[in-house]
């Protein structure tokens, strides 16, 4: 059993190097996403152009400029003479924020009464928009504080003042928000799907199509061992693939492993017994190797939408955050996420990993049967 069984995973593996084309993009595909998403899928927004009007021209103005400047979220781009300037400037798409500053605002802070800057910002795109919004307020709100202690030092209460309220706060996990943090533990069960679930639907569907799947069934090797043989390569591959994963994202993202790599391991091959038993699946189903793959991307799409890979599952719909509970990436993101940024143990993944053994068995069990009967 152990020789057939041998033979058959070493001819898997010849076919595997005679493809090198395939091969290398197998290799190729993790460090390529790595650099798009890790670079470019991220939402910590900086240096967003500002273009500011100041009809003021006083040194109150020009510090209250200086405290956006020096704010790491703006960046001052462009001063003009007009409003009408401005608003040309972000219409064409040169500046995403303009401030406002009007002609009486150092005397207006200098009565002790509130001046008022207008802030505009270009709601076209809503994630810079957003972040220019929260900033923008956060630094007036800043500046509003420090004149305000200014005022009281200089009537001698300065000593005497204290905020109402104190608010510490605290980021656990990932200090900096870096958005690479949070998605390079998620790339790994992102491509641990998409290159088992393509690459074993496509290969047993290849033996069809050639016509070879009929000289192994013709062979003493039972349906059990063909599936083992055929999947144990593919199982290499995405092992060798998540170290890959691993090492550029330490290396090149400075991404801290807090919690056991063991374990990440471990929970990355219970995950692909799913994705291999979808793979599996798809190809009982499928006819061509071009079927396997639209089919294969059918099953893809809905995972990368609906696990949280891209987008919070909080601000989904009630009805897509339930039927994401039917997603298996879901579940090892949450997995992976907990043991790469916050450390923690099986104990605190309990729930995860027993949705992720269910999925496991149902599937893989759907797929032999289904395998098995598509020999017959």
């Amino acid at each position: 059993m152990i020789t057939r069984l041998l033979s058959l995973i070493r001819k898997e593996f010849i076919q595997i190097i005679r493809d090198p084309r395939t091969l290398a993009i197998t290799f190729a595909m993790p460090v390529a996403m790595l650099f798009l998403l890790g670079y470019a899928a991220t939402n910590d927004v900086r240096n967003i152009d500002l273009v500011v009007f100041d009809q003021d021209q006083s040194s109150a103005s020009r510090r209250l400029i200086t405290a956006y400047k020096e704010a790491d979220y703006f960046k001052l781009a462009y001063v003009v003479s007009s409003e009408d300037d401005l608003r040309h400037l972000i219409d064409n798409n040169s500046a995403r924020a303009g401030m406002i500053i009007p002609p009486d605002y150092e005397k207006e802070l200098t009565a002790g009464r509130p001046a008022q800057v207008a802030f505009i910002l270009d709601g076209s795109d809503p994630t810079v928009a957003s972040t220019a919004l929260a900033a923008a307020t956060l630094i007036g709100q800043t500046q509003s504080t420090n004149i305000m202690m200014e005022r009281l030092e200089k009537r001698g209460m300065g000593g005497t003042f204290q905020q109402p309220i104190d608010v510490r706060t605290q980021v656990w996990y990932n200090p900096g928000l870096k958005s690479a943090y949070y998605m390079i533990p998620a790339l790994i069960g992102q491509i641990l799907q998409f290159l088992t679930t393509i690459l074993t639907a496509t290969s047993i569907v290849r033996e069809r199509e050639r016509g070879t799947i009929e000289q192994l069934i013709v062979t003493p090797l039972r349906s059990w061992e063909l599936v083992v043989g055929k999947l144990t390569p593919y199982v290499l591959i995405s092992f060798m693939d998540t170290i890959e994963i691993l090492a550029v994202g330490i290396l090149l993202f400075r991404v801290p492993i807090n919690g056991s790599l063991t374990l990440l391991l471990v929970m990355s091959a219970l995950f692909l017994v799913t994705t291999l038993g979808i793979g599996l699946l798809i190809s009982t189903i499928a006819n061509t190797q071009q079927e396997a793959m639209l089919t294969s991307m059918f099953t893809i799409l809905p995972s990368i939408f609906l696990s949280g890979f891209f987008f919070p599952l909080a601000a989904m719909p009630q009805w897509l955050q339930a039927l994401s509970f039917l997603i298996p990436l879901r579940y090892f993101l949450i997995i992976s996420r907990g043991i790469v940024l916050k450390g923690v143990g099986i104990s605190s993944l309990w729930p995860e990993v027993i949705a992720l053994v269910i999925f496991a068995i149902a599937v893989m069990g759907l797929a032999a049967v289904r395998f098995r009967k598509s020999l017959d």
